[in-house]
């Protein structure tokens, strides 16, 4: 049977949901690329320490946003995620922070509240405002300087850059600093990546997605199936496979370098209630599932966020699928936009990860 190219079969499906869900589209409107930053309703802000290998990176609806949340790694280093579970009262929220530091990270939250709290914003109890953000962090100790984690005063700095002077960047930035893949074997053999971004819009529904990538597996073009990133061979210089690896013995290993976890948080303009952007956020793991080898591990924290920041009406299960494709998108951009760091070399070091077409 002959396989039909993914963009084609994309374009099918497309095609497939607007018929029936009679989403319409001006005539000569397609799918085009725009910056994650052009989708209106949501600021983002990061701040990071090079030389110790680690950030943050915030994205703030100052009004308040619905979010989901979908985490499938088995280690997640998070705080107020159970604010996003349908069964909770909060329905909305104002903030997501993805963090470097793990479980030592967390506290940067108290920086981006205290921002938040200073302008005015938050959820009124009364006698306080009480900002709601979300985290995530990944493990990044093992990149620079252990002892130096993100803190309230770098989620504050974070903050006061998404509303004063946004600086949202691809590559070793943010949340992404101390990004790192393929470390089965052990730091000596990993790549750096970074953090990265994707967004299209559709007639008026804009959807993106910002990826930390920072797996204990491969990385691969979603489109090709050429690995782009991952374990390194003996000589330094080329690739080879995780999953092969894996496979020479069937012996527990307690320790996978269990500093690994992809985060990714999916923005749109439609309008969605928490319970169907969770939903949504499960259909953008098959865009994680798609591009990284293994994936959803015991020693990954893996999760994925999804914010409405809108009111557009859109097709939840058209939104579940192009979110899948901007995740996949923005793991490619997070390894390609990466540069060498910390002794680690890049794809572009080592030419793995063509540039963008």
């Amino acid at each position: 049977m002959t396989k039909k190219p993914f963009g084609r079969t994309l374009a099918f499906l497309l095609t497939a949901v607007i018929m029936v869900t009679g989403v319409r589209l001006a005539a000569g409107e397609t799918q085009r690329e725009i910056p994650v930053t052009e989708i209106s309703g949501i600021r983002i802000g990061q701040t990071e320490n090079a030389e110790a290998g680690t950030g943050c990176t915030v994205l703030i609806a100052e009004n308040g946003m619905a979010a989901g949340l979908d985490v499938r790694g088995g280690g997640p280093a998070s705080r107020e995620s159970q604010l996003l579970n349908p069964l909770l009262a909060a329905q909305t929220i104002h903030a997501v922070l993805l963090s470097g530091g793990s479980a030592y990270g967390l506290g940067a939250a108290n920086g981006v509240m205290q921002y938040l709290e200073e302008k005015g914003y938050g959820y009124d109890t009364g006698f306080a405002l009480v900002p709601l953000v979300a985290q995530a962090d990944i493990y990044d100790l093992s990149v620079g300087d252990p002892g130096v984690r993100p803190d309230a005063a770098m989620g504050y700095r974070a903050a006061e850059c998404a509303f004063e002077a946004p600086n949202y960047r691809d590559g070793n930035y943010g949340a992404g600093c101390g990004a790192t893949v393929g470390k089965i074997a052990g730091m000596a053999a990993c790549m750096k990546t970074g953090i990265g971004s994707y967004a299209i819009q559709i007639g008026e529904l804009q959807i993106g997605a910002v990826v930390v990538v920072n797996a204990l597996g491969d990385v691969f073009d979603w489109k090709s199936g050429k690995q782009i990133a991952g374990l390194l061979a003996e000589d330094g210089h080329s690739l080879r496979s995780t999953s092969e690896y894996m496979k020479q013995s069937v012996q527990a290993v307690d320790n996978k370098f269990t500093g690994n976890t992809t985060l990714a948080v999916i923005i749109t303009n439609a309008g969605f209630s928490k319970n169907q952007l969770c939903k949504i956020a499960g259909m953008g793991h098959d865009g994680m599932a798609r591009s990284i080898r293994p994936v959803h591990t015991s020693a990954d924290g893996d999760s994925v966020f999804a914010l409405s920041v809108g009111h557009v009406e859109a097709d939840q299960d058209l939104v579940g699928l192009l979110a899948a494709e901007v995740i996949s998108e923005a793991i490619v951009r997070a390894v390609r936009s990466a540069e060498s760091a910390y002794g680690y070399p890049s794809a572009a070091e080592l030419g793995t990860c063509p540039a963008e077409e």
